[in-house]
């Protein structure tokens, strides 16, 4: 646990890092309709996206190594650190200096952050519900069903709301392909050779990169990075404590200290939107 914590806390940089920048490149590119692989062709093409690849693989190994450490439904939480990097790193990036409310902002972030894991105490799982059919089948198609929702309904949505639904979509595969890696621990510890024989390691290399693309769509789609990036932030951990609890059997207090919990959480993405809205962006930059 000692070792896990910083490590996901690691991780979390990591991704902050890669995020402004991909966000920069995303607005340097001609739009592309959502979902349309063309988008990361054009991306790959300018120099600041290609170091944002290399910074997400750094922070892909480390959530790697803290999922093999500590629980999932640990980890991913930890990951909502990040949006506080992100805007630290752009107000640096401006020379700006952070003001007093979003410092506030942030402490209510990280304090909603630990009262959750604080009360609900999660341990981790065997990781064996998606060695069978019928679990691992219900979750491809409740992947399907919802980023095919969210992408729909960015479509019919005015170009002001349309980046939170993208982003959505985004925090769907992120929170699930955290779910598969998690899977995959049990036989890395095995033989790591024993993931190319699981189902599990294929679909984290075709929903992963899908998450990287929808990203870039939203970041695309709106004037501001922060408000997208929050929405995947909050996102990618909801859905990975539920594939946790569902598919790989993990477990946190249950009765009243889940009254408690909605609590913790609601303070974290009423903190993680308030942030977002007073995110520094790069227009004009």
């Amino acid at each position: 646990m000692a070792a896990g914590i910083p490590v996901a806390l690691g991780a979390a940089a990591a991704f902050a890092g890669s995020s402004v920048l991909q966000f920069r490149a995303s607005h340097q590119v001609p739009e592309a309709p959502a979902g349309r692989p063309s988008l990361l062709l054009a991306l790959f093409r300018l120099r600041g996206w290609r170091w944002s690849v290399v910074l997400a693989l750094v922070a892909f190994a480390l959530q790697v190594a803290a999922l093999s450490l500590i629980p999932l439904i640990l980890v991913q939480p930890l990951l909502v650190t990040g949006l506080v990097w992100y805007i630290l790193m752009f107000a640096a990036a401006g020379h700006d200096r952070v003001d007093r409310t979003m410092l506030l902002e942030s402490m209510l972030c990280l304090l909603g952050l630990a009262a959750f894991l604080v009360i609900a105490q999660p341990t981790r799982g065997q990781g064996q519900g998606l060695e069978s059919f019928w679990p691992a089948f219900l979750l491809c198609v409740a992947v399907v069903v919802g980023v095919g929702l969210s992408v729909v309904a960015a479509l019919g949505m005015d170009r002001r709301w349309r980046p939170l639904p993208l982003a959505i979509a985004a925090g769907i595969c992120y929170g699930v392909t955290a779910g598969l890696i998690s899977s995959l621990a049990l036989h890395l510890e095995e033989s790591p050779a024993a993931i190319f024989g699981q189902w599990q390691a294929y679909a984290i290399a075709v929903l992963g990169p899908f998450g990287v693309l929808l990203s870039q769509n939203a970041y695309q789609a709106g004037p501001m990075g922060a408000p997208a990036l929050a929405a995947i932030t909050v996102t990618d951990p909801l859905v990975a404590i539920l594939v946790g609890l569902f598919w790989l059997d993990e477990w946190i207090r249950t009765g009243p200290w889940l009254v408690g919990q909605a609590l913790a959480l609601a303070l974290v993405v009423g903190a993680v939107f308030l942030l977002a809205r007073r995110a520094p962006h790069v227009d004009g930059a």
